[in-house]
C-alpha cells in the first residue's frame, strides 16, 4: 500500500513540475453536500467478530464538524484544456442499525474519507458570455481516518485505503477577470481496504456523490 501511495504522489508531483510557466493558474475552494449509496462490507476481525460480510447504508454528514470541503489547483494550458490536483475532505458513517446488527460499535471515516487526485479538465468558453461549462476526470488515492470499533478492539488512525476515480461536471460564472463562482457534480468510486488493530482487515467499494459550490481565483 505504501508503495502505491508513493508512486501516485510522485506522479502528481511530476505532472505539476512539468507544467509550462506561461499557463493560466486557477485556485478554487468548494464545499457542498455529499452522500453515498449502500455498499458491501467484508473482512475479518480475529480479536472478536471473526469473519463478516454484510451490506451497509452510509450517511455523508456533510455539515457536521469537520464539514465537507475541498481545494483544487488548475493549470490551464489553453482556453480549453487544463491539468491539476484536487483534495477533497468527504466522509461516510455506516448506518447505525447496520452497525448494531453486525456487531460494530463504530464504523466510520469521519475525520475524512480524504481524496487526493490528479485531474484533467476540459471547458467550453465563449467570449460573449460569462458562464462556462466544463467536465473533468481524475485518478488518485484515498487517505481516510479510520474509526472502527468492533467491541474488542478499536482502530483510530489515518491509513492509505486504496485508489479512487473521480469525475466532475459543472458550470463556472465569471464575476470579473480574476474571480468566478461555480457549481458542479463530483463523483468518486473508491476501493477501500484498511487494516484493523489485532491483525484484521475491512474492505468495501464506495461511491460518493457530491454537489459542490465554490469560488475560484485566477492568476
Amino acid at each position: 500500500m505504501k508503495t502505491a501511495l508513493l508512486a501516485t504522489t510522485a506522479a502528481i508531483g511530476v505532472a505539476v513540475a512539468s507544467t509550462p510557466a506561461q499557463a493560466e493558474f486557477e485556485l478554487s475552494f468548494f464545499t457542498g453536500t455529499q452522500s453515498a449509496p449502500h455498499s458491501d462490507v467484508s473482512g475479518n476481525d480475529p480479536t472478536g467478530l471473526g469473519a463478516f460480510d454484510f451490506n451497509s447504508g452510509w450517511d455523508g454528514e456533510s455539515f457536521k464538524p469537520a464539514p465537507y470541503y475541498g481545494f483544487r489547483a488548475m493549470w490551464w494550458q489553453n482556453e480549453n484544456l487544463g491539468y491539476g490536483t484536487t483534495f477533497t475532505h468527504s466522509k461516510i458513517v455506516a448506518d447505525s442499525a447496520d452497525q448494531a446488527a453486525n456487531g460494530f460499535n463504530r464504523l466510520e471515516f469521519t475525520d475524512g474519507l480524504n481524496f487526493l487526485t490528479a485531474n484533467v479538465f476540459y471547458r467550453w468558453p465563449e467570449a460573449q458570455r460569462r458562464w462556462t461549462p466544463y467536465v473533468g476526470a481524475g485518478l488518485g488515492v484515498a487517505l481516510p481516518h479510520v474509526d472502527i470499533d468492533t467491541g474488542t478492539s478499536r482502530t483510530f488512525e489515518y491509513q492509505y485505503a486504496g485508489p479512487t476515480v473521480q469525475v466532475n461536471a459543472g458550470i463556472s460564472y465569471a464575476l470579473n477577470d480574476r474571480w468566478s463562482i461555480f457549481g458542479e457534480y463530483q463523483g468518486n468510486y473508491t476501493s477501500i481496504d484498511v487494516d484493523l488493530n489485532g491483525g484484521g482487515s475491512l474492505k468495501t467499494d464506495v461511491i460518493t456523490n457530491a454537489l459542490n459550490a465554490g469560488v475560484s481565483l485566477r492568476f
